[in-house]
């Protein structure tokens, strides 16, 4: 039955990361921000992963890996990207590169077959992807060049990188051990990357507000904990070519939240960018049970 449901709740909760995300990077910069929700996801985690089967040491040290690459690498490289002015669209539709990139790399590394049927869902679902975050994007494609900083240009390719690569390493060498064990010791490498990037780049200042802790909180304890542990669930359960096919529906999402949440304009253009991507997702098999 998780299986079943597993997709449409990832989907869902890792939407509302970005509208929480938002939130917490006005009042923290980046790493510093990343090192206390690794913190607290850490010690959530630390009596759990010392109540169920001990992963082996390799298991453990290709989960910090993955850790490394999933959490501060695509986290780390995204609030970089927002932190230097790149519009949120356009880091959409960089890190949402993610499926085409992985389905590139999943036949040579992973040996999956990526089938005609596959190629269109991915194709039509950048389409929609990028028709849903246009009217985000905030100038126009002219100007796109001129207009970004290296750093934050950097900050994006980064973020997709580690998305990327993470997922395929986790596929790869995530077989084996408990998944929640191997998830604090994710968080334990993403924590060890995070931290010195933080002290040798940043104040390291927070700005404790009401508003602050509760999109933390909801980072910590939804995002950190449930979206990832859906993930992971996926990852081996399926295809990680058909799992990160996915991610195309995140955009639509977040747009749609914060059209019910904040009474965000949704255009006609959008709508359709929407029915697009849920078509490349169902072409793609991303709503199949895996």
């Amino acid at each position: 039955m998780l299986l079943r449901i597993a997709p449409l709740l990832f989907v869902l909760l890792w939407s509302t990361g970005f509208i929480a995300s938002k939130v917490s990077a006005e009042h923290a910069e980046p790493f510093t921000f990343l090192v206390v929700r690794f913190l607290l996801v850490v010690a959530i985690l630390l009596p759990v992963a010392y109540s169920v089967p001990r992963p082996s040491l390799a298991a453990a040290r290709d989960a910090a890996i993955a850790g490394m690459l999933i959490h501060t690498g695509y986290l780390g490289g995204v609030m970089i990207a927002l932190t230097h002015g790149m519009p949120a669209g356009v880091v959409a539709i960089i890190v949402c590169l993610q499926p085409v990139v992985t389905a590139l790399l999943a036949g040579p590394l992973l040996g999956e077959r990526i089938t005609p049927r596959n190629w269109a869902g991915l194709a039509v679902g950048l389409a929609g992807v990028s028709l849903v975050v246009a009217p985000k994007i905030g100038f126009s494609a002219a100007d796109v060049g001129a207009g970004l900083s290296t750093e934050a240009v950097l900050g994006a390719v980064i973020g997709l990188v580690g998305i990327t690569f993470g997922t395929l390493f986790q596929k790869a060498r995530g077989h084996t051990g408990d998944l929640r064990a191997l998830a604090f010791f994710q968080y334990l490498g993403a924590l060890a990357a995070a931290a010195p990037l933080a002290f040798a780049m940043e104040r390291m200042d927070v700005d404790w507000t009401i508003e602050f802790a509760l999109a933390l909180g909801w980072l910590v304890l939804v995002l950190s904990l449930g979206a990832i542990g859906l993930l992971l669930l996926l990852i081996r359960a399926s295809a990680v070519s058909r799992v990160t096919s996915l991610f195309y529906l995140v955009p639509a999402t977040t747009a749609l939240l914060a059209w019910a949440l904040f009474g965000e304009s949704l255009s006609a253009l959008q709508l359709v960018g929407v029915v697009l991507v849920m078509a490349a997702v169902m072409l793609t098999g991303g709503l199949r049970r895996a």
